[in-house]
Protein backbone atom coordinates (compact mmCIF):
# COMPACT_ATOMS: atom_id res chain seq x y z
CA UNK A 1 0.00 0.00 0.00
CA UNK A 2 1.27 3.63 -0.53
CA UNK A 3 0.74 6.47 2.03
CA UNK A 4 -2.74 7.39 0.62
CA UNK A 5 -3.94 3.60 0.60
CA UNK A 6 -2.52 2.84 4.44
CA UNK A 7 -3.62 6.09 5.71
CA UNK A 8 -7.94 5.34 4.21
CA UNK A 9 -7.12 1.94 5.50
CA UNK A 10 -6.26 2.48 8.91
CA UNK A 11 -8.85 5.61 9.02
CA UNK A 12 -11.32 2.96 8.14
CA UNK A 13 -10.16 0.57 10.78
CA UNK A 14 -9.70 3.13 13.57
CA UNK A 15 -13.43 3.91 12.56
CA UNK A 16 -14.14 0.46 13.26
CA UNK A 17 -13.05 -0.17 16.73
CA UNK A 18 -13.58 3.08 17.89
CA UNK A 19 -17.08 2.60 19.60
CA UNK A 20 -18.30 1.70 22.91
CA UNK A 21 -18.49 -2.05 22.29
CA UNK A 22 -14.61 -1.22 22.77
CA UNK A 23 -15.31 -1.15 26.07
CA UNK A 24 -16.93 -4.25 26.75
CA UNK A 25 -13.30 -6.28 27.11
CA UNK A 26 -10.96 -3.70 27.80
CA UNK A 27 -9.67 -2.00 30.89
CA UNK A 28 -10.82 1.39 29.51
CA UNK A 29 -14.64 0.07 31.11
CA UNK A 30 -13.44 0.49 34.95
CA UNK A 31 -13.39 4.20 34.57
CA UNK A 32 -15.98 4.26 32.54
CA UNK A 33 -17.51 3.39 35.67
CA UNK A 34 -17.38 6.81 37.21
CA UNK A 35 -18.50 10.66 36.57
CA UNK A 36 -16.50 12.77 39.12
CA UNK A 37 -13.28 13.58 37.20
CA UNK A 38 -10.86 12.43 39.84
CA UNK A 39 -12.28 9.18 40.36
CA UNK A 40 -12.01 8.56 36.34
CA UNK A 41 -8.31 9.45 37.16
CA UNK A 42 -7.74 7.17 39.88
CA UNK A 43 -9.68 4.39 38.72
CA UNK A 44 -8.16 4.68 35.28
CA UNK A 45 -4.17 5.29 36.61
CA UNK A 46 -4.76 2.18 38.58
CA UNK A 47 -6.49 0.08 35.51
CA UNK A 48 -3.56 1.44 33.36
CA UNK A 49 -1.01 0.28 36.03
CA UNK A 50 -2.25 -3.27 35.88
CA UNK A 51 -2.88 -3.81 31.96
CA UNK A 52 -0.43 -6.36 31.35
CA UNK A 53 -1.54 -9.78 30.71
CA UNK A 54 -5.11 -11.60 29.92
CA UNK A 55 -7.38 -8.74 29.94
CA UNK A 56 -10.44 -10.26 31.93
CA UNK A 57 -7.56 -11.32 34.66
CA UNK A 58 -6.93 -7.33 34.28
CA UNK A 59 -10.32 -5.92 34.74
CA UNK A 60 -11.36 -8.81 37.54
CA UNK A 61 -7.79 -7.21 39.46
CA UNK A 62 -9.18 -3.66 38.69
CA UNK A 63 -12.21 -4.57 40.72
CA UNK A 64 -10.85 -5.96 43.28
CA UNK A 65 -9.16 -2.23 44.07
CA UNK A 66 -12.54 -0.50 43.68
CA UNK A 67 -13.41 -2.90 45.96
CA UNK A 68 -11.15 -2.16 48.48
CA UNK A 69 -12.05 1.45 48.21
CA UNK A 70 -15.39 0.76 48.46
CA UNK A 71 -16.11 1.99 44.76
CA UNK A 72 -15.69 5.55 45.77
CA UNK A 73 -11.51 6.09 44.71
CA UNK A 74 -11.49 10.07 45.44
CA UNK A 75 -12.89 9.77 48.85
CA UNK A 76 -10.59 6.77 49.71
CA UNK A 77 -7.62 8.26 48.42
CA UNK A 78 -8.76 11.51 50.33
CA UNK A 79 -10.00 9.93 53.53
CA UNK A 80 -8.33 6.55 54.34
CA UNK A 81 -6.78 5.79 57.65
CA UNK A 82 -3.54 4.38 58.44
CA UNK A 83 -5.26 1.11 59.43
CA UNK A 84 -6.66 0.86 55.82
CA UNK A 85 -3.68 0.66 54.26
CA UNK A 86 -2.20 -2.08 56.40
CA UNK A 87 -5.03 -4.04 55.28
CA UNK A 88 -4.14 -3.48 51.69
CA UNK A 89 -0.38 -4.16 52.21
CA UNK A 90 -1.71 -7.91 52.67
CA UNK A 91 -3.67 -8.17 50.15
CA UNK A 92 -2.78 -9.87 46.44
CA UNK A 93 -4.07 -7.62 43.74
CA UNK A 94 -2.47 -8.42 40.24
CA UNK A 95 0.82 -10.63 39.37
CA UNK A 96 4.00 -8.58 40.59
CA UNK A 97 1.64 -5.62 41.33
CA UNK A 98 0.51 -6.65 45.32
CA UNK A 99 -1.09 -4.97 48.17
CA UNK A 100 1.99 -3.00 49.03
CA UNK A 101 2.63 -1.21 45.59
CA UNK A 102 -1.71 -0.49 45.74
CA UNK A 103 -1.12 0.72 49.55
CA UNK A 104 1.98 3.10 48.08
CA UNK A 105 0.02 4.63 45.49
CA UNK A 106 -3.14 5.52 47.63
CA UNK A 107 -0.52 7.09 49.86
CA UNK A 108 1.03 9.17 46.92
CA UNK A 109 -2.10 9.92 45.29
CA UNK A 110 -3.37 11.64 48.49
CA UNK A 111 -0.29 13.84 47.93
CA UNK A 112 -1.34 14.50 44.54
CA UNK A 113 -4.61 15.71 45.15
CA UNK A 114 -4.11 17.77 48.16
CA UNK A 115 -1.79 20.09 45.71
CA UNK A 116 -3.36 19.51 42.70
CA UNK A 117 -7.05 19.42 41.40
CA UNK A 118 -6.27 16.78 38.70
CA UNK A 119 -3.69 14.51 38.00
CA UNK A 120 -3.41 16.62 34.41
CA UNK A 121 -1.41 19.21 36.02
CA UNK A 122 1.50 16.49 36.55
CA UNK A 123 1.06 16.23 32.67
CA UNK A 124 1.68 19.39 31.66
CA UNK A 125 3.78 19.63 27.81
CA UNK A 126 6.33 22.44 28.38
CA UNK A 127 7.47 24.99 25.03
CA UNK A 128 9.33 23.18 22.80
CA UNK A 129 8.13 19.98 23.48
CA UNK A 130 6.79 17.31 20.66
CA UNK A 131 5.56 14.69 22.67
CA UNK A 132 5.50 12.82 26.54
CA UNK A 133 8.82 12.20 27.32
CA UNK A 134 9.54 14.65 30.05
CA UNK A 135 6.13 15.29 30.75
CA UNK A 136 6.27 11.92 31.97
CA UNK A 137 9.10 11.79 34.40
CA UNK A 138 8.00 14.66 35.84
CA UNK A 139 5.10 12.80 36.23
CA UNK A 140 7.01 10.19 37.70
CA UNK A 141 9.37 12.71 40.16
CA UNK A 142 5.95 14.06 41.69
CA UNK A 143 3.89 11.33 42.24
CA UNK A 144 6.78 8.31 43.24
CA UNK A 145 9.17 10.69 45.34
CA UNK A 146 12.67 10.58 45.82
CA UNK A 147 13.20 7.72 48.68
CA UNK A 148 13.13 4.70 46.59
CA UNK A 149 10.76 2.43 46.80
CA UNK A 150 9.70 -1.35 44.94
CA UNK A 151 6.52 0.37 43.27
CA UNK A 152 8.75 2.56 41.12
CA UNK A 153 9.04 -0.73 38.42
CA UNK A 154 5.34 -0.25 38.29
CA UNK A 155 5.57 3.24 36.71
CA UNK A 156 8.03 2.73 33.89
CA UNK A 157 10.21 5.59 32.55
CA UNK A 158 11.02 6.62 28.86
CA UNK A 159 14.64 8.18 30.21
CA UNK A 160 15.37 4.26 30.71
CA UNK A 161 13.71 4.03 26.69
CA UNK A 162 10.80 1.69 28.03
CA UNK A 163 7.76 2.72 25.77
CA UNK A 164 5.80 3.30 28.93
CA UNK A 165 2.68 1.72 27.24
CA UNK A 166 0.14 1.57 30.24
CA UNK A 167 1.06 5.48 31.06
CA UNK A 168 1.00 6.22 26.97
CA UNK A 169 -2.62 4.30 26.92
CA UNK A 170 -3.93 6.60 30.20
CA UNK A 171 -3.26 9.61 28.80
CA UNK A 172 -5.10 8.27 25.47
CA UNK A 173 -7.80 8.15 27.78
CA UNK A 174 -7.76 11.30 29.75
CA UNK A 175 -6.54 13.40 26.76
CA UNK A 176 -8.51 12.22 23.05
CA UNK A 177 -11.90 14.45 22.54
CA UNK A 178 -13.83 12.72 19.92
CA UNK A 179 -17.53 11.96 21.30
CA UNK A 180 -17.21 8.27 20.24
CA UNK A 181 -17.45 7.10 24.00
CA UNK A 182 -14.32 5.17 24.60
CA UNK A 183 -12.07 7.88 25.59
CA UNK A 184 -12.92 10.52 27.83
CA UNK A 185 -11.43 13.81 26.77
CA UNK A 186 -11.76 15.50 30.60
CA UNK A 187 -8.50 16.91 30.48
CA UNK A 188 -8.41 20.52 28.96
CA UNK A 189 -4.90 21.83 29.06
CA UNK A 190 -3.12 19.36 26.93
CA UNK A 191 -3.15 19.00 23.04
CA UNK A 192 -4.13 15.70 21.91
CA UNK A 193 -1.69 16.09 19.08
CA UNK A 194 1.03 15.49 21.57
CA UNK A 195 -0.16 11.23 22.12
CA UNK A 196 1.72 8.83 21.16
CA UNK A 197 0.14 5.03 20.24
CA UNK A 198 0.91 2.55 23.50
CA UNK A 199 3.09 0.05 22.07
CA UNK A 200 3.34 -3.07 22.62
CA UNK A 201 3.15 -6.55 21.13
CA UNK A 202 -0.09 -6.42 19.27
CA UNK A 203 0.44 -2.66 17.95
CA UNK A 204 4.06 -3.27 17.61
CA UNK A 205 3.65 -6.21 15.59
CA UNK A 206 0.94 -4.72 13.42
CA UNK A 207 2.79 -1.47 12.84
CA UNK A 208 5.75 -3.70 11.38
CA UNK A 209 3.46 -5.67 9.06
CA UNK A 210 2.16 -2.45 7.47
CA UNK A 211 5.58 -0.89 7.51
CA UNK A 212 4.71 1.77 9.37
CA UNK A 213 8.14 0.55 11.91
CA UNK A 214 11.57 -0.98 11.38
CA UNK A 215 13.07 -1.04 14.62
CA UNK A 216 12.36 -4.32 16.62
CA UNK A 217 12.02 -3.68 19.74
CA UNK A 218 9.20 -1.93 21.71
CA UNK A 219 11.03 0.63 23.15
CA UNK A 220 10.62 4.55 23.65
CA UNK A 221 12.54 4.88 20.66
CA UNK A 222 10.46 3.17 18.34
CA UNK A 223 7.47 5.07 19.77
CA UNK A 224 8.76 7.90 18.42
CA UNK A 225 9.44 6.31 15.08
CA UNK A 226 6.04 5.31 15.05
CA UNK A 227 4.97 9.25 15.99
CA UNK A 228 6.48 10.37 12.75
CA UNK A 229 4.63 8.31 10.44
CA UNK A 230 1.18 8.44 12.32
CA UNK A 231 1.31 12.08 12.67
CA UNK A 232 1.41 12.86 9.05
CA UNK A 233 -1.67 10.85 8.71
CA UNK A 234 -3.28 12.89 11.40
CA UNK A 235 -1.59 15.42 12.91
CA UNK A 236 -4.20 16.80 14.95
CA UNK A 237 -5.50 13.46 16.37
CA UNK A 238 -2.29 10.64 15.74
CA UNK A 239 -3.37 8.35 18.96
CA UNK A 240 -6.75 7.64 17.23
CA UNK A 241 -4.78 4.90 15.09
CA UNK A 242 -4.26 2.77 18.43
CA UNK A 243 -7.72 1.52 17.75
CA UNK A 244 -6.71 0.93 14.36
CA UNK A 245 -3.39 -1.03 15.15
CA UNK A 246 -4.73 -2.70 18.69
CA UNK A 247 -7.69 -3.72 16.44
CA UNK A 248 -5.94 -5.22 13.89
CA UNK A 249 -3.58 -7.05 16.18
CA UNK A 250 -6.31 -8.52 18.72
CA UNK A 251 -8.63 -10.10 15.32
CA UNK A 252 -5.59 -10.83 13.97
CA UNK A 253 -6.80 -9.64 10.90
CA UNK A 254 -3.64 -9.18 8.59
CA UNK A 255 -1.94 -12.78 9.55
Amino acid sequence: MNFSELKDFLDEKADVYNNPEFIQDDPVQIPHRFSLKQDIEIAGFLAATISWGNRKSIIKSAEKMLDIMGNSPYDFVLNHSESDLNIIKDKSIHRTFNGEDFSYFIKQFRKIYQENQSLEDLFLIHKDENNFYHSIERFRAHFLGIEKHRTHKHVSSPYKNSSSKRIIMFLRWMTRKDNRGVDFGIWENIDPKFLSIPLDIHTGNISRKLGLISRTQNDWKTVEELDLIIRKFDEKDPAKYDFALFGLGVTKELF
